[in-house]
């Protein structure tokens, strides 16, 4: 873990991103699976501080050298899921690294291979439309609106089974009353 750590702490001393570092981690990831599950360490533990860095550092340490080891799948995607993309959960400093992160990641890999590796089961969730919709503006704001494609058929299935919903019980609630007003109708006549 140590290791892992240094090379970060590496990273982040120097003023522009250095390529070296990211095929550094790589090469480890390569050597030993344990390498690459303390990187995973370290990107829970990056991601869950990154606020307390400066914007430059985020560049820098972060989001440039886990995009390298993502990219050449050094570091196995479901790392991702660590990742809530929700106006909840995320801080400016968490969405200005998934912005560098998904760019950097998207200049690499490109639209389609990232939306291949995005729709993977291992990577995805289900979310609830207010954060699909969240989700679907933020990267549609930062140019990367291509890998949406899920996400806004997902809302567009889910507004048409809320409208159905809505029919059946306004169909529902409509024979409850009908239902309900023959009965006191009945009892009127009794009475």
């Amino acid at each position: 873990m140590e290791l892992c750590i240094m090379l970060l702490e590496c990273c982040r001393q120097v003023q522009n991103y250095d390529p070296y570092y990211g095929r550094l981690g790589q090469r480890f990831c390569m050597i030993s699976k344990v390498y690459q599950e303390n990187f995973e360490k370290c990107f829970v533990q990056q991601y869950s501080t990154i606020h307390q860095l400066v914007t430059e550092k985020i560049r820098n340490v972060v989001a440039m050298f886990f995009a390298h080891l993502l990219g050449t799948n050094s570091l196995p995607w479901h790392v991702l899921a660590y990742i809530r993309l929700t106006e909840e959960d995320t801080t400016s400093s968490s969405r200005i690294f998934i912005k560098i992160l998904f760019q950097e990641l998207s200049e690499n890999l490109g639209i389609r291979l990232l939306n291949e590796r995005l729709t993977d089961p291992e990577t995805t969730e289900d979310d609830d439309p207010k954060s699909a919709r969240f989700s679907v503006n933020f990267f549609t704001s930062i140019g990367l609106g291509g890998i949406t494609e899920k996400l806004r058929d997902y809302l567009q299935n889910m507004s048409r089974l809320i409208k159905q919903q809505k029919k059946l019980l306004v169909s529902d609630l409509s024979q409850v009353l009908e239902y309900d007003t023959k009965r006191h109708r009945k009892r009127r006549k009794r009475e």
